[in-house]
């Protein structure tokens, strides 16, 4: 019968197209399980065809576990210390193996026997077909909707089925079955049912795509789509550099009479496309992605990845846009927050600033109002600035001279010294008052006020996932401190 063997894993294997390896191995799989019935235990069998004789032998396999592990299946399992009673050299993650006589392979006949080879096979295909369309690596996916299921559509595409959900779809979009699609391949995922594709029509990648296939530029390389943002069957915005100075992306992305930009907004189901001019100065691709709004002066703020954007007052409305539309499209395609403002806005917050600095100085270094100002005009912002900005800097301000200059650096290096001991002192207190709760320990307390958490009642606001984030302990522990810190408060009420 092994000819037999040889002879039958041959044609399956030509026949379905697929490795005589995975054949092989759905026949294993059909003598184990026919092998295994002679058994009334949960047994584990194992066979083994040689690839070359096609003679084949079967073994019952026990794992082989620690011998603190618990034994769920013992049809199945060993401890260690059985199973080097029969084997002194095995290994935790082992097998003991016990030959069998297996069954004739004439005799299989069985239809599970064929069912077990038959789905092997399927699975095999199935697998050969994914590995086919990720090997061509398309980011877009064209189909057929097949059906739909809950308003999501099942879209076929070749051998492959993708799934649409319906809040992947295009707002207000009808799509029916035998309706033509694109969509944007997010996920591909091997399923009971074949390979399945999760697609997606509203991600802003989706747009990308598609300017990547109208626009020749882009697949070449000479125009480079940097970012993209949607609001799905409204508006959008992608920002566009050239790697060539001789051509202009965006008029290579809009096309001879806007036949490009309107080959994707009909993709789109009309959706709006605002093509803006990417810029490496952040300042200057922010006042680029909010046109068609014009922008009056622009001031960043590192520490909060934020921009305070000043516009005149007729251009507000522009600036935000309907319903917020336009200023929160810009801060998703730049990735800055942007605070739109009128000039009399930004003349009255800068103001506001101005006054809350000058106090802060007069505070702090012990001055009067027209020195502060002085230093507030001159554009310091912080005592650390007066302190260490270079001497040479601060001896070119007019209203000031040396001995002037030498004391305000002197009082603001005393200023920091002292705010220094103060917060050190409150922290102390802070860990000292959370020591008092059991379980806890000096770094861990340390950490907690470094973070704002300053006292046993901080403690025990704090969710345990919020623990585990704040000091990454394990949550175990977190909950054990949380419940400590919580046990006055319960015992009041």
């Amino acid at each position: 019968m092994s000819r037999e063997v040889l002879m039958l894993a041959d044609a399956l294997a030509r026949e379905k197209n697929v490795e005589p390896e995975v054949v092989f191995g759905a026949l294993e799989a059909a003598l184990a399980h026919a092998t295994k019935k002679r058994f009334t235990e949960d047994a584990d069998v194992r066979v083994e065809i040689d690839r070359k004789t096609g003679e084949y032998v079967a073994f019952r396999c026990w794992e082989v576990l620690p011998d603190d592990a618990e034994i769920e299946a013992p049809d199945r399992q060993y401890t260690l210390s059985q199973a080097r009673e029969r084997n002194p050299d095995v290994q935790i993650g082992e097998f003991i193996e016990e030959p069998l006589e297996a069954v004739a392979f004439g005799r299989i006949g069985a239809q599970a026997a064929k069912q077990v080879i038959l789905q092997r096979i399927r699975d095999a295909e199935r697998e050969q077909v994914l590995n086919d369309f990720l090997a061509r690596n398309e980011a877009l996916v064209s189909g057929t909707i097949k059906r739909m299921e809950r308003g999501s559509a099942v879209v076929e595409s070749g051998r492959i089925e993708g799934r649409l959900e319906k809040d992947q779809m295009i707002p207000k979009e009808n799509l029916r079955v035998g309706d033509r699609v694109r969509a944007y391949l997010v996920r591909s995922e091997r399923g009971g049912r074949g390979p399945q594709l999760t697609l997606s029509r509203t991600a802003p990648e989706f747009i990308m795509e598609l300017f990547r296939l109208e626009v020749p530029e882009v697949e070449e390389g000479i125009v480079e789509i940097k970012a993209a943002a949607r609001d799905p069957g409204m508006r959008a915005k992608i920002a566009v550099k050239s790697n060539d100075p001789r051509v202009d992306p965006q008029g290579t992305c809009i096309g001879v009479r806007g036949t490009r930009v309107t080959a994707v907004t009909n993709e789109l189901n009309g959706e709006r496309v605002d093509i803006v001019l990417w810029s490496p100065d952040p300042a200057q691709f922010v006042i680029n992605a909010l046109s068609p709004a014009e922008v009056t002066s622009i001031v960043v703020d590192e520490e909060k990845h934020a921009m305070d954007v000043v516009v005149e007052p007729e251009q507000v409305e522009i600036a935000i846009g309907r319903y917020g539309q336009n200023v929160r499209l810009a801060a998703e395609l730049t990735g800055w927050d942007i605070n739109i403002l009128s000039v009399e806005e930004a003349e009255q917050k800068h103001e506001q600033e101005a006054t809350g600095l000058i106090q802060m100085f007069m505070q702090k270094l012990d001055v009067d109002e027209d020195v502060a100002q002085v230093l507030v005009e001159e554009g310091f912002t912080s005592l650390e600035e007066v302190a260490y900005v270079p001497l040479a800097e601060m001896l070119e301000i007019d209203a000031f001279d040396e001995d002037t200059v030498n004391e305000l650096r002197s009082r603001a290096r005393d200023a920091l010294l002292t705010d220094a001991i103060v917060r050190e002192e409150a922290v102390e207190s802070a860990a000292a008052d959370l020591m008092s709760v059991d379980g806890m320990d000096d770094d861990t307390a340390a950490l907690l006020t470094s973070k704002g958490i300053q006292n046993a009642e901080d403690l025990a606001d704090l969710a345990v996932d919020e623990l585990v984030e704040l000091t990454a302990m394990d949550e175990e522990r977190a909950k054990a401190l949380i419940m400590t810190a919580r046990a006055p408060m319960l015992a009041g009420a």
